[in-house]
């Protein structure tokens, strides 16, 4: 593991909502970052389909993690503004969402995201989700000082 995967891995570690969905981290490469989340029940909505907000949850991070695989060491990212499409309900057994950088600047990175539905073990997959995010690059916050005694 590089050094990008291990600041990538240790941020998503970090992330109490994507330990709560069950998400985790498969790939990550210069630009693009994929993260998997199995089916479960306790994520659905009342069809039965996986909910709107984990599907865009995991692809936002997707993005975020693709735009901080760009971003100048000691920078952090967080999103300015993204819009997701729903394609078709999110039906399967695991979901795989892909963030891509498409342009990285000093600022500002724009992300396009996917994500995929998969059934079993197979190969093949629908897109149900798709994503188009902004993320802003900031300063890591410095912890404050410990008041005075």
């Amino acid at each position: 593991m590089n050094a990008r995967h291990q600041r990538i891995a240790a941020s998503f570690d970090a992330q109490g909502l994507m330990a709560t969905l069950g998400a985790r981290l498969v790939k990550v490469a210069d630009g693009e970052v994929h993260i998997e989340l199995p089916f479960s029940m306790s994520l659905s909505q009342q069809h039965g389909y996986v909910h709107a907000g984990a599907v865009t949850s995991i692809v936002d991070s997707a993005c975020g993690y693709a735009a901080l695989t760009k971003a100048a060491p000691g920078a952090e990212v967080v999103t300015a503004e993204f819009k997701t499409n729903f394609v078709r309900p999110a039906i399967g057994d695991r979901f795989l969402a892909v963030g891509r950088v498409q342009s990285a600047g000093k600022l500002l990175t724009v992300c396009t995201g996917e994500v995929r539905a998969f059934v079993g073990d197979a190969t093949d997959y629908k897109v149900v989700a798709l994503m188009q995010a902004t993320v802003v690059n900031v300063q890591r916050p410095v912890p404050a000082a410990a008041p005075a005694a």
